[in-house]
């Protein structure tokens, strides 16, 4: 168990590192291979935790960005605490399914979402609604990626705002989910916290690879090969979980 927690966040994390991208994403869809969702969003935590601050303050104007995007936070953590959507470990429908319904729509942005429509004249009646509905689907896929990636792209901030924007969204998703996990605890599941942190190790090594591949294979090729295998796990996912395959 401890070497495939390692390999899955060594991998998570080089893609991160390469793209910037899809921590949380790849560890939740191969963890929940072999074990519950909520147990998979349990080991999350830390090492998803300490990369997004790492992004987060990796430069200058976080108090400028909580204050233009605050109504987007204040819906994260409302959708997080008042989900529309089955949460993690609770009731009747599997979030497996919701999982990859997640993955395959992010791998399908991705591929196709080349050129954003500006929406930053609508902002300031769109920021709570796409925080709601990121908040709701993080409690209830261990994932925030719908909408809330694809909103703050098509706000077309700045490159080094926008990844501060996203590490800011990530911290305070991460953050609700860890409440909320603790909070409403799965029985016979626990709270895994030292395979979290254990899990932080493999994380960080793998971020720094993937600074030293952006390097080295084209971008664009290697973006392109992550969101088909997005769209394909996530698919097989949907499909597993009704019993198609």
């Amino acid at each position: 168990m401890i070497g495939f927690v390692i390999g899955v966040f060594a991998i998570a994390g080089m893609i991160k590192g390469t793209l910037g991208l899809g921590l949380p994403a790849v560890s939740m869809g191969l963890l929940t291979i072999f074990i519950s969702p909520f147990q998979a969003a349990t080991l999350l935590i830390v090492p998803s935790m300490v990369t997004n601050f790492w992004q987060l303050f990796a430069e200058g104007q976080v108090l400028k960005l909580i204050r233009r995007f605050w109504p987007l936070l204040l819906g994260i953590v409302v959708g997080s605490i008042w989900s529309i959507f089955p949460t993690l470990g609770h009731g009747e429908f599997q979030s497996e399914a919701l999982l990859g319904g997640m993955l395959a729509l992010y791998g399908l942005y991705g591929l196709f979402a080349k050129n954003m429509p500006n929406l930053a004249a609508h902002e300031k009646w769109l920021s709570p609604m796409m925080g709601y509905l990121g908040g709701a689907l993080t409690v209830a896929t261990g994932v925030v990626v719908i909408p809330v990636v694809p909103y703050l792209q098509s706000l077309h901030l700045k490159r080094d705002d926008l990844v501060q924007s996203l590490g800011l969204a990530f911290t305070i998703s991460t953050i609700c989910l860890a409440v909320f996990l603790h909070q409403n605890p799965v029985e016979n599941i626990p709270m895994d916290y030292k395979m979290s942190f254990i899990a932080l190790l493999p994380a960080l090594m793998g971020m720094w690879l993937g600074t030293k591949i952006r390097y080295r294979i084209p971008e664009q090729k290697f973006r392109k090969v992550f969101f088909c295998g997005l769209v394909i796990f996530g698919g097989y996912m949907v499909l597993h979980q009704f019993g198609l395959l």
